[in-house]
């Protein structure tokens, strides 16, 4: 069974799974909750916690009348992907063990999802974020700055990309094949859903001062999310300034050679145009290796450029390409050599050249090393190229 394919029971219509990590002051007040709106709304549901605690925590959570699990590997992506394997609910309500969420709302989030939504948010920025709840820099800098990204690479309209308190039909869940097992869980689960099309509600919520240390790293989590969004549209982030920047770079040396007494005028300038080219190329070789692993590991779909590339023909005229570049460069460089032997080992004027050299065999490795790299990535593959 798929990690994230929950098993088919009818006969429950709420599943509420609650990641812990040292929780006891609070989990049992959590569960109360949860199972309080049970009872109100009549409604027959579950809870299970997904624990790993080294404190008394899931003795807790058991005598309060949830059903514990305890995932194979730590992580916050982690603990719901076990807990997914094991939810029966047609209803999937995710949040955090800390209190900092009003399980009293969970029939607020059954109120779309039965009016179609696939998944429901809770925003914690259209709602209210109570004194003390909230880290200044998350709340100004980390969680804004992270929202606005996701919404302007994925055309999105998100208010508040991390909030924990999350409600998804067993059905949608299917269909996002859910992968990471870190704090960039919260990211994916969005990115997945936009993608897939699935229809997407937010109601505003109330959050709340933790009773417990934080949990969360805020340069490594935020790091993390960053990474996983890189990790999904490489090619925006590092292939299209990387194409900008050796553009322009190869002009700027086109031009300025050109223009004649390079050595003495403008090699400042032609150096600028050599350093734009180098790092552009890397950054679009860079752009493309990632899309290759990203491909390879399932978080993106085989097509465009970066599939015509994956074709093992392709990388092999790419390691042509490549030894063709170094040749080039070296036989320049040989004669540049050659003729500054010839005059008696005196002055070397021909900068500019042993500077096209260089970056002509530079460039010739990078795309021999792109192609070796991709075909190491692609050695595992399954597909066949003619």
């Amino acid at each position: 069974m798929a990690a994230d394919t929950p098993r088919a029971d009818e006969s429950l219509d709420v599943s509420v799974i609650l990641p812990a990590l040292n929780e006891e002051k609070t989990i049992t007040t959590c569960i109360g909750k949860i199972l309080r709106v049970f009872h109100e709304q009549g409604l027959e549901g579950e809870v299970i916690v997904a624990d790993s605690s080294s404190d008394a925590t899931p003795d807790l959570a058991a005598r309060a009348g949830a059903r514990v699990i305890r995932p194979e590997q730590a992580g916050y992506g982690n603990a719901y992907l076990a807990a997914f394997r094991q939810v029966r609910g047609r209803i999937i309500v995710i949040g955090d063990a800390d209190d900092t969420y009003d399980f009293a709302d969970i029939p607020r989030f059954l109120v779309p999802v039965r009016a179609g939504a696939d998944l429901v948010i809770g925003s914690r920025f259209t709602g209210e974020i109570l004194p003390g709840s909230m880290a200044p820099l998350h709340r100004y800098v980390g969680n804004p700055l992270l929202t606005w990204l996701i919404n302007a690479i994925y055309h999105t309209h998100f208010t508040d990309t991390h909030s924990g308190f999350r409600a998804i039909t067993r059905d949608a869940l299917r269909r996002l094949d859910l992968k990471t097992g870190g704090m960039e869980f919260a990211s994916e689960m969005l990115i997945r859903a936009s993608e897939k099309g699935l229809s997407i509600a937010e109601i505003p919520i109330r959050y709340y001062p933790r009773q417990s240390p934080s949990k969360i790293h805020s340069f490594a989590d935020g790091w993390r999310h960053l990474r996983f969004v890189l990790l999904m549209r490489p090619l925006p982030f590092l292939a299209l300034p990387g194409l900008l920047f050796a553009v322009f770079g190869l002009t700027l040396m086109t031009l300025f050679y050109l223009s004649g007494n390079l050595e003495t005028s403008r090699f400042n300038s032609f150096i600028l145009g050599t350093l734009l080219l180098l790092g552009g190329i890397q950054a679009i070789l860079a752009g493309v290796e990632i899309s290759v692993y990203s491909i390879v590991h399932g978080f993106m779909e085989k097509r465009g450029v970066v599939a015509r590339i994956m074709n093992y023909h392709s990388l092999e005229e790419f390691l042509v390409a490549g030894g063709l570049l170094i040749l080039t460069g070296f036989v320049l460089g040989l004669r540049i050599i050659t003729r500054w032997v010839m005059q008696g080992f005196g002055a070397l004027t021909q900068f500019s050249n042993a500077i096209i050299s260089m970056v002509l065999i530079v460039i010739g490795l990078e795309v021999l090393f792109f192609a070796i790299f991709v075909s190491m990535m692609l050695l595992n593959e399954n597909t066949r190229v003619e």
